[in-house]
C-alpha cells in the first residue's frame, strides 16, 4: 500500500501546480449567467411559435382520432375528446404562464 502512495503523490502534486494558472482566468460567473438568460429570452419567441405549432398538429390528430370513435360509436368518445382537447389547451397555457413568469 505504501508503495502505491508513493506512485501516485507526485502524480497528484503535478495536477494540483498545473490547475493553479486557470484558477486565475476564473469569473464570478455573473456575465455568463447574464448572456444565457439574453440567449434564452431571444430564443422564448420562436419557442413558443413552435409549441402552437405543435399544438395545432396534435389539435388536428385528435380531432381524427375523436371522430374515428364517434363513428365507430365508441361510448368513451367524450373521455377521449376532453383528453385531446385539454392537452391543447395545456400547451397554449404553459407558453401564456412562462412568459408572463418571466416577463418575456
Amino acid at each position: 500500500m505504501k508503495t502505491y502512495i508513493n506512485r501516485t503523490l507526485p502524480l497528484c502534486v503535478l495536477l494540483v501546480v498545473l490547475g493553479f494558472p486557470y484558477a486565475s482566468f476564473a469569473q464570478d460567473g455573473v456575465a455568463g449567467i447574464n448572456e444565457a438568460n439574453q440567449q434564452v429570452r431571444s430564443y422564448f419567441d420562436a419557442g413558443t411559435d413552435l409549441m402552437y405549432a405543435v399544438g395545432a398538429i396534435l389539435g388536428l390528430i385528435g380531432a381524427v382520432k375523436v371522430y374515428q370513435k364517434w363513428n365507430a360509436g365508441d361510448p368513451d368518445t367524450g373521455k377521449v375528446a376532453a383528453a385531446w382537447f385539454g392537452s391543447c389547451v395545456f400547451l397554449v397555457v404553459v407558453a401564456t404562464v412562462i412568459q408572463s413568469f418571466f416577463g418575456i
